[in-house]
Order: C-alpha cells, then structure tokens, then sequence
C-alpha cells in the first residue's frame, strides 16, 4: 500500500474529479450510520464545493425509475448535467461513467455515495486496483448501519483509499486563502452548509458591522 504523505499527496482542484454515486430516495430510506439531513446537507456542501473549484462532476444514479431521483440539492448545483443512469451496481464496471472520468484527464478521485458497504466500496477498491488515486468522502456517504459503514471504511483504508471528510476536502482545495475568487465563493458554501463555523462567521460579520459605542460623556 502506498503511504500517503508529502505535500504531493494532498488533493488539488485542477487534479481532481468527484463521482456522486447514489443518492436516492431509496437508498437514503435505509441509511442508519448518519442523520439523513446531514447526509443530504455533507452532500450538497461537497457538490457546491467542487464546482467553486471547477471540479469536474460525474453524477450517477442505479435504476432510478425504481430508486428514486438523485437528490435535487445535488442536480440543482449543475442544471442541465446528464445524470448517469446504471444496472450494475459497482459504478467502476460502467463503461460510460469510467470513460466520463477518464475524459476529465485527472487522477485524484474523489468519491461520495450511497451506500458506503457497497456502492462506494465495490469502485473504490475496483480503481484503485487500476491505478487510480481515490479519496472517499465518508460524511457524504452512509451507511445501513454504523458498523458497515465502519467497517466498509476499514476495507478501502486496507486497499490503500484516503478517507476525508467534505469540509476538509474544500480546505485542501482551498490551500491558500490568497486565492480571494475561491475564498469569497467557498465562504458562501461555509455559511450554507457547515453549521456552526457558518454562523459563527455571520457572526463576525454582524459584529463588524456594529459601530462600538461612545464612552459616556
């Protein structure tokens, strides 16, 4: 297994593509590893987060006229994109989803789904046996239960995946706050979507906006 460290292991926007794979009422209906609204919430911050930095995005759904739609805080980040319909349940045996990444030309992987145990795990292990570098976002994936989420996550660390969480990836993107384009834009997906540090940061903003009062005469 490859070690990852070293300023070269960190992910880059203009090196990476993100692959949401799943997420559908139907699997959303048995995710126990997580609170459902923070699956959906963990997902759109990521979907908002990749198109910040033009990370290119492949959408796939399995048998969505049985399974349900992908949810709409994901396609409303990209109107008008192709989602990409499947039978097979491991994403990596689709020709048209692999070639959609292959035509990105970039290698750091980036993926998120439902569910964990499966429709993340079976691609995961699949490319990186090919050689692709893969990183599982594990708060916009879940689970049928935190065990095989758990679980699910020790599999892929044991293929030689890289684990992060949504927030973490943006500040990876994200490197050097002297990239204000990103920074105004990513600041927005912080307020959208990362709870606390979002408020806190409107917050600060209504702090700075208050004039300090007058000592009394």
């Amino acid at each position: 297994m490859t070690i990852r460290n070293g300023l070269a292991s960190l992910l880059r926007p203009e090196d990476s593509v993100l692959v949401l794979i799943d997420h559908q009422p139907y699997q959303l209906a048995n995710v126990n590893s997580h609170e459902p609204q923070m699956v959906i919430n963990n997902t759109a911050g990521l979907a908002k987060a990749a198109k910040v930095f033009d990370v290119p995005t492949i959408l796939t759904s399995v048998l969505a006229a049985r399974g349900g739609l992908l949810f709409p805080q994901i396609t409303d980040v990209f109107p008008g994109q192709e989602v990409i319909d499947r039978t097979f349940i491991n994403t990596w045996e689709d020709r048209k989803v692999v070639d959609a990444v292959k035509a990105t030309g970039r290698k750091q992987v980036v993926i998120a789904g439902l569910w964990t145990e499966v429709c993340v795990a079976m691609p995961t292990i699949q490319a990186l046996g090919e050689g692709w570098d893969v990183t599982v976002i594990t708060d916009a994936s879940g689970g049928v239960s935190v065990e095989a989420h758990e679980v699910a996550i020790k599999r892929m660390i044991a293929a030689g995946a890289n684990m992060m969480t949504w927030l973490a990836l943006a500040a990876e993107w994200q490197r050097d706050w002297a990239r204000t384009e990103q920074a105004v834009a990513l600041t927005e997906v912080i307020t959208q979507h990362a709870g606390g540090s979002g408020i806190a940061y409107l917050w600060e903003q209504q702090l700075l906006n208050t004039p300090v009062p007058s000592a009394a005469g």
